[in-house]
């Protein structure tokens, strides 16, 4: 595993490191990104990598920062879909109905919790077994089938994982099989 040092944008390395591995399993990717910028860059590299498997790009969820409106332009998922990548765009699933809960009622949910325990590995670990999960629940991946996820701690990439995702009604059944990639915590 390659340790990041927390300060540097980590995502070239990454989607290098990434793909390299989703090569060598022939398997899929699915990357996490909210304005494109991530996923275009992701693109471009497997482009230059000649990776001929296929990119999932999930997007943050509409009227998450504004009712109605998504983070995302519309010219930019044009832009994503284009180059070939499938998107996902759907609604956190290790946060999306309990957030709403629990900042009406000002608790913590279970949901929260695996979240929150997933973060003190790294902010992109719980990403990528997010967005695994949202993507398997969009109908777009194999059931059981290994996938390389790569997610971000606020701004670009610099965590990539192998994960078996399940759907996330079963979310216990998503599997971390390894780490490629993530930023050094002790660092930060």
């Amino acid at each position: 595993m390659v340790l990041f040092n927390v300060k540097e944008n980590n995502s070239e390395k990454t989607f290098e490191i990434a793909i390299a591995r989703a090569k060598e399993l022939k398997t899929d990717i699915v990357a996490a990104t909210t304005t494109g910028k991530t996923a275009l860059g992701l693109l471009e590299a497997a482009e230059a990598a000649d990776f001929n498997g296929r990119i999932v790009i999930v997007t943050h969820c509409y009227g998450s920062r504004t009712p109605g409106e998504n983070i995302m332009s519309e010219e930019t998922r044009c832009k994503l879909t284009e180059k070939g990548a499938i998107l996902v765009t759907a609604a956190h699933a290790l946060s999306g109905g309990e957030r709403g809960l629990s900042g009406v009622f000002k608790g913590v949910y279970p949901l929260e919790i695996v979240a929150h325990t997933l973060r003190m590995i790294s902010a992109g670990t719980k990403v990528c077994v997010e967005i695994g999960m949202m993507a398997m629940d969009a109908g777009v991946l194999a059931y059981k089938k290994p996938v390389v996820c790569i997610g971000g701690t606020g701004g670009g990439a610099d965590t990539a994982c192998v994960v078996t995702p399940s759907y996330s009604s079963k979310i216990l059944e998503t599997r971390i099989n390894e780490f490629l990639c993530k930023p050094d915590l002790y660092e930060g």
